[in-house]
């Protein structure tokens, strides 16, 4: 089991660059089965594009690869 706390001091990083995508600021849980949907992240200053004026990613459970002790690696295309 692990709390949500824990998952935001992880890194979330990016398997197809190596690079740091951001830290998570929120989740999304579907209320009828409990199961984690979402993980919302704050892009990192340095993945921010200057034209974007989204600043939140959205990562699918599925776009998850492997939870570790300090980081979170995920698959974005």
């Amino acid at each position: 089991m692990m709390k949500l706390s824990e998952l935001q001091r992880k890194n979330i990083i990016n398997i197809r660059d190596g690079k740091i995508v951001g830290k998570i600021v929120d989740v999304e849980v579907d209320t009828n089965s409990g199961l984690l949907i979402k993980l919302i992240i704050e892009k990192a200053h340095l993945v921010r594009n200057i034209f974007s004026s989204e600043e939140d990613i959205t990562i699918k459970f599925t776009q998850i690869k492997k939870l570790g002790e300090d980081v979170i690696l995920i698959d974005l295309n």
